[in-house]
């Protein structure tokens, strides 16, 4: 039986909200340090760093989590926003310091976490890549060995002596993720950056992430994306709140996650504006579903039409932003993605300050009877993320009686009423 390459055992972060912290001078933690030779120096430092202020509040990121990942396995890691993902991976991969709990590493790890973590921004891409290497104790004849390939990969052979400051976001990710899969790390860290790529990268990094975990190396794949986990993963891990709710298959794990918290109703607000997606430029109210009738509802018979509407707040001009929504099934699967830059007037325009709605007709006899989920996103065109809800509302597709006057159901995810003539020919 394959030996555990990641161990958490009992895994706690602590953060505190609104601290102030104390600082000590160099020469006081020194004289303390002689003062308690039998404590360490680099205790003293930990101690010291963390003092706050009494009247700060505290906030579990991560509650006794436990969980193994074995030699050749990937591991997929699911929960909304704010569940301690990020928080999880960052502690494996010694950015941060858990407050309770141990976590044993065997092997190299190679993180590839949110994006501009890990390079030098004044320094090229060509010297990031040696510099990484060096992070991950590789010489400099090992990463020579695999420059090619990851340039390659990566697809930035005319931009690889450009400092990596003036690449856009998806041009940074694809070079962090070529680097962190080709340096050959025994553990792979990855976070939720693939949301920043094309589709086309989007699967190379799978197929290559699925190409690590056959050559013996292990993966942690923290993503939104329920089919990839379905598809790449060989057990997956639920966190909610800090808290590890189920781990098992993946089918069960995502189809357990999926109808947690799901709105069944057809519409759902944030009331608390503190609470709702997005930040200070722009923040979501309101999603609903309507049918043929502009009625709100849930439940939809596939002949009919039915209505999507976005409602938000934009506080300060945006410039190239857009808003939409995509549509999966109930195992993950994404049958299509629609944004609001298809409205022409808007292609290009800045929207100023004030209260938008965003509303995308969707026409009957297209998706077949099911269930299907629906999440809401926003982003810019440089495509820097504004907003996302994954999964915010649940609909019903209803098989109705079909043009062709067969009750069964036809195969496949949609159900288009298509034109056929039949003549004959002979």
């Amino acid at each position: 039986m394959a030996e555990p390459v990641i161990k958490v055992e009992h895994l706690s972060k602590q953060y505190r909200i609104g601290a102030r912290e104390g600082y000590r001078t160099f020469r006081e933690t020194l004289v303390d340090a002689v003062k308690a030779p039998l404590q360490g120096v680099r205790g003293l430092f930990a101690r010291h760093s963390s003092l706050v202020t009494r009247d700060s509040q505290t906030i579990w990121a991560l509650k006794d989590v436990s969980f193994e990942v074995k030699q050749g396995e990937v591991v997929g890691i699911i929960g909304r926003n704010g569940a301690g993902k990020s928080t999880l991976l960052k502690i494996l991969s010694r950015i941060t310091e858990p407050t309770e709990g141990r976590v044993e590493l065997r092997g190299r790890v190679g993180s590839l976490l949110e994006v501009g973590t890990g390079f030098h921004p004044e320094l090229t891409g060509h010297e990031n890549i040696y510099l990484y290497g060096a992070i991950l104790g590789m010489d400099r004849w090992e990463v020579t060995r695999k420059f090619d390939e990851i340039v390659a990969f990566a697809e930035l052979e005319k931009f690889i002596d450009t400092p990596v400051k003036k690449y856009s976001s998806g041009m940074y990710m694809r070079l962090a993720f070529a680097v962190a899969a080709h340096l050959e790390p025994e553990i792979l860290l990855v976070d939720e950056v693939l949301a920043v790529g094309d589709a086309e990268f989007q699967k190379k990094c799978l197929g290559k992430m699925d190409d690590v975990s056959r050559q013996g190396r292990s993966v942690l794949f923290v993503s939104h994306n329920m089919a990839a986990v379905n598809r790449l993963c060989h057990s997956a891990v639920w966190i909610d709140r800090g808290i590890i709710q189920r781990i098992g298959s993946p089918q069960e794990i995502v189809t357990l996650y999926i109808h947690s918290g799901i709105n069944a109703d057809g519409e759902r607000q944030w009331s608390d504006q503190g609470k709702a997606p997005g930040d200070e430029r722009v923040r979501l109210l309101t999603v609903r579903v309507l049918d043929s009738n502009q009625k709100l509802t849930s439940t939809l018979d596939l002949r009919q039409p039915f209505y999507v509407e976005i409602e938000y707040d934009v506080f300060t001009p945006l410039h190239g932003m857009q808003v939409g929504f995509s549509l999966s099934t109930f195992d993950g699967v994404i049958v299509f993605v629609a944004g609001d830059n298809e409205d022409s007037a808007w292609v290009g325009a800045i929207r100023q300050p004030g209260h938008y709605l965003s509303r995308c007709k969707i026409p009957g006899m297209l998706l077949n009877s099911g269930t299907y989920f629906l999440g809401f996103a926003s982003d810019l065109r440089n495509a820097e993320i504004l907003f996302r809800c994954d999964n915010a509302l649940k609909l019903n597709v209803e098989q109705t009686l079909l043009p062709s006057h067969s009750h069964t159901r036809p195969a496949g995810v949609i159900c288009p009423s298509l034109e056929w003539h039949v003549s004959k020919v002979g």
